[in-house]
């Protein structure tokens, strides 16, 4: 994607593109072998970073109280929908339970939901690699996004605790400018902005430059929300859920994986937690590449037996 938010596609030019890559994706899926590793096209790691070893963390969360969050992200996570438009939630009040958002996975689009942290080396990955194809099937209508903003590599990031600054950023900018928090979660997770993991990573000024680079206005509404660190609570509660409550955005029965190198799953019937970024969930399970295959004709399997039922349907 392109640095300057005026040079985005156009819809036309996005259902285009996702028409492309739909055909490039059956023509790779009918050569796809089935691999048995936890490793993506072209060397890149799922998972593998960062197996969560974090009590410090765990213990600094359950102890700080939960402060109310963002406009806009209700559950803990924003919901991208057609034309890269924000679902507009009200802000999750202070101490209120996460729920994940009601959907019926038997009907088109394809849900699709991402836990990252922005200092997280595979995240990045990750978005670099199917940043661009998400874009383009979440702005023809092919599929919903959402991004859950987690904080657990705080404590790698030399005390300056990018992670939790960099989400913050984010819920800031879902809140007061959501027509551009797209191209930022973008920009924060790309090659050229997302900091090495172990590093200071970026200050709260250089974070401002990137927002302005994806298109956000930096009025004083936001630095003040960036320096104030207005949703950093909001964060750790996000964080928290997942680690020591349960992933939310689960089918009934659904099991996470409970070791990346190995795809054991976790013990049925247990709450089913993080183990490992990023983790994506679509239509309630786990998608995991070494027994799924690749993103995109996985995506295009889901989306082909919901039309397909729904033709069925209209027949009956």
């Amino acid at each position: 994607m392109a640095d300057d938010a005026r040079s985005r596609p156009t819809k036309n030019e996005r259902r285009q593109a996702a028409r492309e890559q739909a055909r490039q994706a059956r023509e790779a899926e009918k050569k796809r072998e089935k691999r048995n590793r936890l490793f993506l096209q072209g060397g890149i790691v799922v998972g593998v970073v960062a197996i969560l070893a974090i009590i410090g963390l765990v213990i600094t969360t359950a102890n700080a109280p939960a402060g109310p969050g963002p406009k806009n992200m209700a559950s803990g996570g924003v919901t991208f929908v057609k034309d890269l438009k924000v679902k507009e939630t009200p802000a999750l009040k202070a101490g209120a339970e996460r729920r994940a958002p009601e959907v019926d996975w038997s009907k088109s689009p394809v849900d699709v939901t991402v836990y990252a942290d922005y200092m997280c080396p595979a995240c990045g990955a990750f978005e670099q690699t199917y940043g661009t194809m998400l874009e383009n099937y979440v702005g023809s209508g092919d599929i919903t996004l959402r991004i859950y903003p987690l904080n657990f590599l705080d404590n790698a990031s030399q005390g300056t605790k990018y992670s939790t600054r960099a989400a913050n950023l984010f819920s800031c900018v879902v809140q007061e400018q959501p027509d551009v928090a797209f191209k930022l979660h973008n920009l924060l997770l790309s090659k050229e902005e997302q900091p090495q993991e172990g590093t200071p990573g970026l200050t709260d000024d250089q974070l401002l430059k990137v927002a302005k680079k994806a298109g956000v206005k930096v009025d004083d509404t936001l630095k003040n929300c960036v320096q104030d660190g207005t949703f950093k609570k909001f964060i750790d509660q996000n964080t928290k859920q997942v680690l020591e409550n349960q992933i939310l955005g689960l089918a009934k029965g659904a099991q996470l994986v409970a070791n990346p190198q190995t795809g054991e799953l976790q013990k049925a019937g247990d709450p089913q937690r993080l183990k490992s970024t990023p983790t994506v969930i679509i239509n309630g399970k786990q998608w995991v590449p070494q027994r799924d295959g690749e993103l995109e004709p996985y995506i295009l399997k889901l989306k082909a037996e919901l039309e397909a039922n729904a033709a069925d349907s209209a027949k009956q």
